[in-house]
Order: structure tokens, then sequence, then C-alpha cells
């Protein structure tokens, strides 16, 4: 099993988070393979000083890097570490967070069992009380949800440092976009991944302490990226089953996820369905009586029927902000 370890400028936290791999009690063989992004700080001297003590344990240690003026981001890091090691499974870890002893061992029971899905696990925040409602969500999603909340999400169901998958898998879906900073691997992949019929399963126990760090690359990617993104995979994985559609919510978040629509959904044009209605609950916006959307280059500009959600027809896409 190889542990994937993509690491930069990681000081301040990679000495627990390497101790947190030599302390696993999963008893085969088990590897770590950390892929140093052009760190500035410490970071190898530690990697360094830890390799011996993880080969003393029975831990083969594999390290590769590259030291240019820049990083080349958290996907090209991913995909070099998984490149150069060589077990049969992938246990994903990112260098601020810190592993529970059985995680390796609970997470490859899992897989064995569900050969083509990403396996998570429940986590434990630090701080404790950062995205508190995030984390809750995240933990208590049922099994079923783990799919069908792939929409609702600004991520993957599964959060990707707690990702354990087989090479087998990994390799048929793909690799992660090493696009850089800006970009959302992690969403991609995991839409890639479902694109493939792939199935996401979480350990009901927590098996990883995850760090919110303001600073972490996962804040580097704009909420208006991952919401194309999440508009192009509605698009084309649900909407395709019906004919017709109402938003429901003539507010803000239902206004922006019609002119996010491609003009082919927007005006029915096959596979695509249309969006008939608004519908709300709101009286001020139901007098209203319509939606015009002035932005668009169509003539007559569109126009589209608020109705009270008494009267709209199913299927709905309810659109919140959570």
């Amino acid at each position: 099993q190889s542990i994937i370890l993509p690491v930069y400028n990681a000081e301040p936290w990679l000495d627990e988070c390497l101790k947190s791999v030599l302390q696993q009690d999963f008893e085969g063989s088990m590897e770590l393979s950390v892929f140093n992004d052009a760190s500035k700080d410490k970071s190898m001297t530690i990697i360094e000083k830890w390799k011996v003590k993880l080969e003393d344990s029975g831990i083969l240690v594999v390290i590769g890097g590259h030291d240019s003026p820049s990083p080349r981001g958290v996907g090209y890091s991913k995909n070099q570490a998984i490149a150069q090691s060589s077990g049969s499974y992938l246990c994903f870890l990112d260098s601020d967070d810190v592993m529970m002893p059985q995680r390796v061992r609970l997470q490859l029971e899992a897989a064995a069992q569900h050969p083509t899905s990403i396996i998570g696990c429940q986590v434990r925040r630090d701080p404790p009380n950062s995205t508190e409602r995030y984390t809750r969500w995240i933990n208590q999603l049922a099994p079923d949800q783990l799919l069908t909340q792939v929409f609702t999400s600004n991520g993957p169901t599964v959060v990707m440092p707690t990702w354990f998958c087989s090479r087998a898998w990994f390799s048929h879906v793909g690799s992660f976009d090493e696009g850089g900073q800006g970009v959302p691997e992690d969403l991609l992949f995991f839409y890639d991944h479902l694109r493939k019929g792939g199935g996401v399963v979480r350990v009901d126990q927590c098996l990883l302490l995850y760090r919110y760090l303001p600073s972490a690359a996962t804040h580097s990617v704009l909420e208006s990226t991952i919401w194309t993104h999440r508009v192009h995979f509605l698009e084309e994985r649900a909407l395709p089953r019906w004919a017709a559609f109402t938003i429901w919510n003539a507010g803000r978040q239902g206004r922006r996820l019609y002119r996010s629509l491609t003009a082919r959904a927007q005006r029915k044009v096959p596979p695509c369905p249309q969006v008939v209605a608004f519908c709300d609950v709101d009286e001020n916006k139901i007098r209203k009586g319509f939606y015009c959307h002035e932005d668009s280059q169509e003539r007559p500009k569109p126009r589209i029927p608020i109705l009270h959600f008494r009267a709209a027809r199913p299927p709905f896409v309810i659109c919140v902000k959570l």
C-alpha cells in the first residue's frame, strides 16, 4: 500500500504528519511516496530525518521532487508521487493532516470490498470549531447521499485528504489535472470517477485530523470556478433525463443557476431540457410574474414565469445557498 504525500512548505506540520505514518497499525507492506514541490523551508530536512525512522520500522520511503523557482501545484505533485510509488492501493495524505493509527488498515478492508470506489472516512477538524457545519455535513451523509449529494457540495462528498482507492481504478479514471493554483483538481477527478461508474464509500470512523488552514491550496480556488464545474456536471448527468424542469428559487441563487446554464439548456435544444418556470414562496417575487434574462443575446429576451410553488410542476432543481 502506498501513502501518497505531496509536500510544499509544510515544515510546521510534517513531524506530526510523518509520525502518524509510523504509528499505523497495519501489518502488511507499506510505502510512503513523498513528492517535494519546490519547498523553500526545512521540509526536506524533516523528510530525510523521518526516512530513517520509517525505514527502520519496515516502511519503504520514496522521495521525489524538484527545485524549480516556483511550485507546480497539488495535482502535479500527487501525480508524481503516484508515478514513483508501487503499492496496489493508494492512500492520500496531506502534509498538514494526521492519520489515526487504524486508517490504512480499515480503509484497505473497505477498498478490497469496493474495488471501483473511492473510500473516504470521517474526520475531526483542527481547530475544532472551524467549518463546523461543513464538517458535520461530510461526516453525517448517509451512504446513498454520498452519490445523490454530489451536486450540492462545493467539493467531493468525501474530502480529498481521506481518499483511498486501488491503483488499478485510479489508472482507469486517469490522473489529476495539473493546471496548478486555482484548479479544483480533486473535484475534477471526482467527477471523472463518477462518469466512469465509480462508487463512493465512507468508513464511519474518524480516521483523520483534518486541519483548517486559510493559506491552504483549497482556498485558492475561486467559488465561481467550482460553480461553473458543478453546473456543467449537473447539465451533463442529471438534466438530460427530463424534457423540462422548474427551478425552485426565484431569488439570487435560482437566477444565477439559470444564467449559468448553457443556451441549449435554457432553450431546450436536445439533449438538454427546458427551464419552464421558477417557483417560490415569496409573494413579492411571485407577483412580479416573470424573470427577464437581461444579459441574454436572444431577441426577444427570455421571460421565465415565476409561479407559487403549489402551482409549479416537477421535476425541480432546488437551488438554495447552504
